[in-house]
């Protein structure tokens, strides 16, 4: 643009040529020759009454030979400002007509424009003119390209929170995966969704994630905020500023909002299939103002969050469910004059990881009646396969059907019991398999007598004073409908000072790991932790060798005999438990 400033001021022989352009309030000078140095770095002035307006204004050409004197001009600031006399202007203009501004050329003394001279100012003002239209056109290109590749990338995102929240299990995961899809996107401060408090309360209240990683609460959605109003009302809500939190929800939501450092956000309704679920609420921590394609982005996603929170509900729901059923059926251990019980159960890390581990132990008739093996005490450890409320669910019925089955053949031993536990099962069609160790405990001479037999589970731990600890071998078949082979029962003396430690396979089996080095290292702390409460070692053994997020449910059971047995059955009685410490 100076370069065509320079044209009109050498062909026309004039001190001052401008290239001005006109906008709402003023005019700016992408191309000048002659200004002083104020103007030459702003490169703008007024518009109003200046030269440049009247071309713009009339749509055509202003000539004049003293604009000092002529009515049109002369009460113009600049006029003054620049010291213009002669004066003859061209009006730059766009593809259709429109005029942007002008090519002046400017004398300070009075000037005779001759025919010859004005035909080459409108020349170079339509090269001027030709020259923007260039720029226009690739400007709203290089925006066309800009809005393309965005409505690309939100298409994307769209698709992918499509893919992604379909694969979503639970209503933290849900809480994630949103903020994930969103803030990689939009780049917003916060992300989060506020539930009803009618679905749960423990679900409640929202959690941001930021692109720091840090979180901030945002209120729940019955409180004065967009999100209880975007639920309400089931329809998206836009705040923009304090101001207009103050005017819409009160101080208390203001200043809470001050608090935050949030500048503008959008809150939208998630709409289940019964119900609206609650809100999604994005939040800015400068002034953003969404368009429409941000909008229809954020209304799809918040669609597909409805729909995975939903679900997400009814499985967390069911996995609950599960989890209050299997640690219902977990026991309350008697309390054995002679032995230290200690029982310890850990769920799954995954919510869905729901299992059919357990532990049993009760009190037995003392085999009273000829082929009793006078035991006192039945134990079990089991393991039904599947994660799930049906493996739960058979859990509860082996436990019971066990135990039934311990009473209703009491000179029989622990194979015996199995034994009628597989008849059951195969006439009852239960069709539950898994593994399981099932064992009697009688009096003896100075300790106890242990019989078991062992029904493909992972095998007993032993720790004996002055002995290293050992595994008891010996296993059979696991349980499975129609398995009809004869199974085998062990028998051993349990001294003074011995621990015994039945569990599952989720203490010592992990992905990547060798099982043999798991069942070494709790053999270990075991015999190690001799000297440690049972309840305080079985702790130890599940944090050294599960780890604080084990892949699959964690059932210990441990028995230590700490003195010789009672004469009577009055030694017997109710006890305790440990459930998930």
């Amino acid at each position: 643009m100076d370069r065509f400033a320079r044209l009109a001021a050498n062909v026309l022989d004039v001190p001052v040529a401008l290239v001005a352009l006109a906008e709402s309030d003023r005019q700016v000078f992408p191309g000048m020759v002659g200004l002083d140095d104020a103007l030459s770095v702003s490169r703008e002035a007024g518009l109003a009454h200046s030269l440049c307006e009247y071309v713009v204004n009339s749509g055509g050409p202003l000539v004049v030979s003293d604009a000092r004197a002529d009515d049109r001009t002369r009460s113009g600031p600049v006029v003054a400002q620049l010291q213009v006399a002669g004066y003859a202007g061209m009006p730059l203009t766009d593809a259709d007509g429109v005029v942007l501004g002008s090519v002046s050329a400017i004398d300070s003394r009075p000037r005779r424009w001759s025919e010859r001279e004005v035909e080459a100012l409108a020349d170079l003002a339509a090269a001027c003119s030709a020259e923007l239209r260039l720029r226009i056109v690739s400007r709203q290109a290089e925006q066309a390209r800009a809005e393309t590749a965005a409505l690309l990338a939100r298409s994307e995102l769209v698709l992918r929170a499509a893919e992604v929240l379909a694969a979503t299990t639970g209503v933290e995961e849900v809480r994630r995966r949103v903020g994930e899809l969103i803030t990689s996107d939009l780049k917003p401060a916060y992300v989060g969704f506020s539930l009803e408090p009618a679905l749960s309360p423990s679900l409640t209240g929202a959690r941001g994630l930021r692109r720091a990683g840090q979180s901030r609460e945002v209120e729940p959605g019955d409180g004065p905020w967009p999100t209880a109003r975007a639920a309400r009302e089931r329809r998206m809500v836009v705040v923009d500023g304090a101001e207009e939190m103050r005017a819409s929800y009160g101080p208390a939501a203001a200043a809470r909002w001050d608090e935050l450092g949030f500048a503008s956000m959008v809150c939208l309704p998630m709409n289940g299939t019964r119900q609206t679920l609650g809100a999604l609420a994005v939040a800015w921590d400068s002034p953003h103002a969404p368009g429409l394609g941000e909008r229809a982005v954020l209304s799809a996603v918040s669609g597909y969050a409805a729909q995975a929170l939903e679900r997400a509900l009814f499985l967390d729901e069911r996995i609950n469910v599960a989890k209050q059923l299997q640690e219902a059926m977990l026991t309350d251990l008697p309390t054995v004059d002679g032995l230290e019980i200690a029982a310890l159960y850990r769920p799954a890390a995954e919510q869905d990881m729901v299992g059919g581990d357990w532990y049993d132990a009760y009190v037995l008739d003392r085999g009273a009646g000829p082929g009793g093996d006078g035991a006192a005490l039945a134990v079990t450890i089991g393991d039904i396969t599947g994660h799930d409320m049906r493996a739960a669910t058979l859990m509860g019925q082996a436990r019971s059907m066990l135990r039934q089955a311990d009473h209703d053949h009491p000179h029989g031993g622990p194979v015996t019991a199995v034994t009628a536990l597989e008849s059951a099962n195969t006439s009852l069609g239960t069709e539950l398999s898994g593994t399981l160790v099932h064992a009697h405990l009688a009096p003896a001479e100075e300790g106890w007598n242990l019989t078991w037999t062992n029904a493909g589970h992972p095998a007993p731990l032993l720790a004996r004073p002055d002995q290293t600890c050992h595994h008891l071998d010996g296993h059979n078949l696991l349980l499975h409908p129609g398995l009809s082979r004869p199974r085998t029962q062990q028998r051993l003396h349990l001294p003074l000072g011995a621990t015994l430690l039945l569990y599952t396979d989720g203490l010592v089996e992990r992905p990547g790991n060798d099982i043999g080095a798991g069942i070494r290292h709790a053999c270990t702390l075991l015999h190690d932790g001799a000297d440690m409460p049972l309840d305080d070692l079985l702790r130890h053994i599940a944090d050294r060798v599960a780890g604080a997020a084990p892949g699959d449910d964690v059932a210990l059971l441990a028995l230590r005999v700490t003195a010789p047995p009672p004469a009577s059955a009055d030694g017997l009685g109710a006890g305790r438990s440990i459930h998930g410490t």
